[in-house]
């Protein structure tokens, strides 16, 4: 007779103890103590069949409460994501064979708990390690029980949301990907009278949109007939779903809509105005992927007058706007935790800044009034004056209504002439000073949300003041505006400061060298306002005052303006600890003023520097041991400081020797170049760099590490966070080279084998890096050209294409020194890319140091001598501005 299996069973005593503790664990008593139930839990996590427990609770335990099943559920799900995999493969099989029964639960809260622990399990083993699973959501979903289709399409819907590849791969056993059974009983869905399951299945396909499997891209035709029946769903959940589908498709696949790109726009301006403020969200957001799909903007153009209106009335503010709340509060309130952003340093780069800079604004809630902004922002953007017609009419009638009531549209059109700023100037800039005149008298309005809006719009329209700043008119307004932000800098309103003193920073970038004649007036507002401002708004006042330093440069140091700016920065600074988080921004703020003051901040360098060093030494210790340090780690404070001894070292040149000198910093600087965390070691290496520059001296001891932990860099595999690693180890090599020549040889063959990989996928890396890469070749061949010559035919041309767009400055020459050094070692491997050699010598404006251009002109004529009849025929394949320029060395 034939064995049959033991199926397990629980015992009744575990079975009474576990539930008893998950009702206590849910009971709302504050008697229970939950810390102690929790352990307890724990400890029974140990058994190896504690999980079959849990799953047996959830799914038969019928005499307990839906909430102690559900409970059992949460906890089975979040052991499983741990212990799945080493658990015994008959309780894997048990907890699996018990949940698909219970897919067609009867209470709606097991079933979509049953859902989440499938989805959890086929994340860990994906389908094909449970064969019985498609089956049964298939039989579920064909079942035509509500109950069971339900369970069904939520399981189905999690794998999607969680894991929708492993849908969309071959699974043994099965005929066809598991997608192409599911996708038609998905569509099949969208017509279900059951509002639950037409949204399940629609937002279950739309997870696909962004991995287009080919089974989606085949079927686009029914998809989309079916987003048009659900089009005017009585369920909003349904209609939001059907806008995300439009525009995730407008981003990913816009041709899959041209053909049906009128009844998308229709429908969309339509929904725009949906009574669900989530739908109209949704919807908004397709006119701003519309733009940048790059789809024909005259499509659009007929759709302007109807959608402008709409945007300027959803840009007006909502009556549940959390704004509204926050815009009443007094600067005597102190801030709770709550209201600090999380705030985030940026590591300090070399070379030219076009790493993506993520907007401050990602902690904001993203709303209609913002996305209906962005969305005038951008159709300014692309139709320039031509929406000036449909907007300014509303502009100038929203602005002119009056009254306490009619506050909200007001503020809406001032924000709408913010938006339009950039895009539109050339039709507004005739009008620049009526609009200004316009906006001053409204940063001393009642409301203080039309104050704050008024600051934000005055800045944008700043940098178009300061050019009229040359004739009298425009000097005065620009003066006003100035006069009239530092006023609202000192509002009792925290909402008002936050705008004007962001504004204010805005102002500053643009005006530079124009703020010189206010400092007076502007340090005294600035150090007023950190005097009053709570912690949150004290941020924004030191990042003011850091752009004013990195604004005014020099001009900054003289003793009447230090006496109003250092003695408040450096009574803070006594007043914090080591281990307080509000010493970031002032970190960064004597970053800047360090910088802008150079040896005008030498007084106040000695206990800067040392505080920098006790801040890093502190960190290193609560990396290892917290409790001994006394504080627990973050490694922003010490790239902060990395980045403010950095700022010293430019600042006070080689002053920074008697700082250095007896520290030990080398040793704390070789450990941060070797930290795990990419942006510590990108501060390290700018530090690095920074030393190279004005005290070499002082790295010699461990030169040879320093090099060889640099150049590893650039083999690392640089993903998003290692490519300014690689950047910055980069120019410090490069500018270590220069100072310590020969002793660099030993790197030398590895670091230009790196760099040649590097200029050969160009296109996959940032501009900085290929400049970087391209400079610090030229000087390691400069250097060494017989360790570089040998190789150069593998990286000429990227290498040549990559020095011309390099600007002219002193970098570039020692890059041509090395060019032509290597040229005469090896002329021969330089003449398949003698074309973009004559491009990259033809991409200087003046060369103006006599020695290098001597060298360019010995390379232009050897190679000419040396081609005798060819010559002509390389000068015929060069544009004509090329040969122009290279005509100045008679070849």
């Amino acid at each position: 007779m034939a064995a049959t299996a033991v199926v397990w069973q629980p015992r009744d005593d575990g079975l009474a103890e576990i539930c008893s503790l998950l009702e206590q664990q849910i009971s709302p008593s504050s008697v229970v103590d939950k810390s102690q139930i929790w352990k307890q839990l724990q400890h029974f996590s140990q058994f190896p069949d504690f999980n079959n427990y849990l799953v047996f609770i959830l799914v038969r335990a019928e005499g307990k409460s839906v909430e102690v099943r559900q409970a059992a559920g949460l906890l089975l799900k979040n052991n499983l994501r741990g212990a799945y995999p080493s658990m015994a493969r008959e309780n894997q099989k048990y907890i699996k064979s018990e949940l698909l029964p219970c897919l067609g639960a009867a209470d709606r809260n097991i079933r979509t708990t049953v859902g989440t622990i499938i989805s959890v399990i086929v994340n860990i083993e994906g389908v094909s390690g449970w064969h019985e699973l498609l089956p049964a959501l298939v039989t579920c979903l064909d079942s035509n029980d509500l109950n069971h289709m339900d369970g069904a399409m939520d399981a189905l819907s999690k794998i999607c949301e969680d894991i929708p590849h492993v849908l969309d791969t071959e699974v043994p056993g099965l005929a066809e990907r598991p997608i192409n059974i599911f996708l038609p009983r998905l569509f099949q869905f969208f017509q279900s009278p059951h509002a639950s399951l037409r949204k399940l299945a629609l937002g279950s396909v739309n997870q696909y949109i962004i991995i287009m499997p080919a089974a989606l891209y085949n079927s686009m035709d029914k998809y989309l007939q079916g987003l048009f029946v659900l089009a005017n769903d009585p369920v909003a959940e349904v209609r939001k779903l059907v806008c995300a589908a439009f525009v995730h498709l407008t981003e990913v696949l816009p041709s899959s809509i041209e053909p049906y790109l009128r009844n998308v726009m229709e429908y969309m301006l339509q929904v725009n105005n949906d009574p669900d403020e989530e739908v109209r969200l949704e919807a908004c957001e397709f006119w701003s992927a519309y733009c940048d799909a790059q789809l024909p903007p005259e499509n659009l153009k007929e759709f302007l007058p109807g959608l402008i209106p709409v945007l300027l009335a959803n840009m007006a503010y909502a009556d549940d706007d959390e704004s509204l709340l926050d815009a009443e509060e007094d600067e005597s309130q102190p801030d709770r935790d709550q209201d600090l952003k999380p705030r985030f340093h940026t590591s300090r780069l070399h070379g030219s800044e076009d790493f993506d800079d993520d907007d401050d604004d990602s902690f904001n809630v993203w709303n209609l009034r913002k996305c209906s902004a962005a969305a005038i922002d951008i159709l300014s953007n692309v139709f320039g004056d031509e929406i000036l017609p449909a907007i300014m009419p509303l502009i100038q009638t929203n602005l002119s209504a009056s009254g306490d009531d009619a506050w909200k549209q007001r503020e809406a059109a001032v924000l709408a002439l913010g938006a339009i700023s950039e895009g539109c100037m050339n039709g507004l800039y005739p009008h620049l000073s009526e609009i200004v005149a316009f906006l001053l008298p409204l940063l001393d309005d009642k409301f203080p949300l039309i104050r704050s809006i008024s600051c934000w719009t005055l800045s944008r329209f700043g940098k178009y003041l300061i050019q009229e700043s040359g004739n009298p008119k425009g000097y005065e307004q620009f003066e006003k505006v100035l006069m009239g932000l530092l006023r609202r800098l000192l509002d009792t309103n925290k909402r008002v400061q936050e705008a004007a003193c962001s504004a204010f920073a805005t102002v500053e970038e643009d005006a530079a060298e124009e703020l010189v004649p206010h400092l007076g007036v502007i340090l005294q507002h600035l150090m007023c306002a950190f005097g009053k401002y709570q912690r949150r708004n004290l941020r924004i006042v030191y990042d003011a005052i850091g752009t004013l330093a990195d604004s005014v440069r020099g001009e900054l140091n003289k003793p009447a303006y230090l006496e109003i700016l250092m003695p408040p920065l450096v009574a803070k600074w006594q007043q914090l600890s080591n281990s307080d988080k509000d010493l970031f921004p002032l970190l960064e703020c004597f970053t800047s003023i360090s910088q802008a003051l150079g040896v005008g901040f030498a007084p106040f360098a000695q206990p800067v520097f040392q505080r920098c060093m006790d801040i890093i030494q502190l960190q290193q210790l609560a990396k290892v041991d917290p409790s001994s340090a006394g504080a627990q780690y973050d490694r922003e404070f010490i790239v902060c400081s990395l980045d403010l001894l950095s700022g010293l070292a430019e600042g006070l040149g080689s002053g920074i020797e008697s700082l250095v000198s007896q520290s030990n910093l080398r040793d704390l600087l070789l450990n941060c170049c070797i930290d795990e965390a990419p942006d510590v070691r990108q501060s390290a290496f700018a530090l690095m760099g920074d030393l190279a520059r004005v005290f070499p001296v002082y790295l010699q001891p461990r030169l040879l590490d320093f090099l060889e932990i640099a150049s590893q860099q650039l083999s690392a595999n640089l993903n998003r966070e290692n490519l300014s690693v690689a950047n910055n180890a980069c120019w410090a090599i490069g500018e270590l080279a220069v100072k310590v020549r020969q002793e660099v040889s030993p790197i030398v063959a590895k670091v230009v084998s790196s760099l040649g990989l590097i200029l050969q996928h160009g296109e996959g890396v940032n501009k900085a890096l290929v400049e970087n890469s391209a400079i610090t070749l030229g000087r390691l061949a400069w250097i060494r050209p017989d360790l570089v010559a040998p190789h150069m035919e593998h990286f000429m041309k990227p290498w040549c294409m990559a020095l011309s767009m390099v600007r002219d400055d002193i970098e570039k020459e020692d890059a041509f020194r090395g060019l032509c050094a290597v040229v005469k070692v090896n002329p021969s491997g330089g003449v398949s890319s003698l074309v973009f050699i004559c491009q990259a010598i033809a991409s200087w404006h003046e060369i103006r140091s006599e020695d290098v251009q001597n060298e360019v002109s010995q390379v232009l004529n050897g190679y000419k001598h040396m081609l005798g009849n060819s010559w002509a025929e390389c000068l015929s394949a060069l544009d004509p501005p090329v040969k122009e320029r290279l005509a100045r060395y008679q070849v």
